[in-house]
């Protein structure tokens, strides 16, 4: 069983401000919180997990960083090529990951989980750091103190 300070606990540092990207690394967490809980020492029931489990956290990820990369493209943001790369890189590697699962190499769910969280934290520690304050600066400030990249917003640029 994982301990908790595997899990990752959400905080507001984490946040951009901008809810669809929020709510997605939210998710992200939560995902990784998941994997982690689903580790029980167990082999078979952790590889029957890894078999379901894989191919949705990629589905999940592939959309959300289409979601952060049509914003930067809308946005001019000038860090696009080298996120683009970062998260072509990611996905790469977690298709060989996948693969190699496939063929019957090990690959086991206390490694993948470590391994999305490490990069997840740093992924939006670091990299999405630099497109948080663009972004911020960019955006229109609603009624509720939410953020929000309106097409005005991208006129305005």
């Amino acid at each position: 069983m994982p301990n908790s300070s595997e899990l990752i606990v959400w905080s507001n540092t984490f946040a951009c401000g901008i809810k669809v990207i929020d709510d997605q690394h939210k998710e992200l967490v939560e995902l990784v919180n998941d994997m982690f809980n689903h580790v029980t020492g167990n082999e078979d029931q952790e590889r029957d997990y890894l078999n379901k489990i894989l191919q949705e956290a990629v589905k999940y990820i592939r959309v959300h960083f289409a979601t952060e990369e049509k914003i930067m493209i809308a946005t001019k943001f000038s860090g696009y090529t080298e996120h683009k790369k970062a998260h072509e890189d990611f996905i790469l590697t977690v298709a060989d990951n996948i693969k190699n699962f496939t063929l019957g190499k090990r690959l086991t769910l206390i490694f993948f989980s470590r391994f999305l969280k490490d990069w997840v934290l740093s992924h939006i520690a670091v990299m999405d750091k630099q497109y948080f304050e663009y972004f911020r600066r960019i955006a229109t400030r609603k009624p509720d103190g939410t953020l929000s990249i309106t097409a005005s917003d991208v006129k305005k640029l």
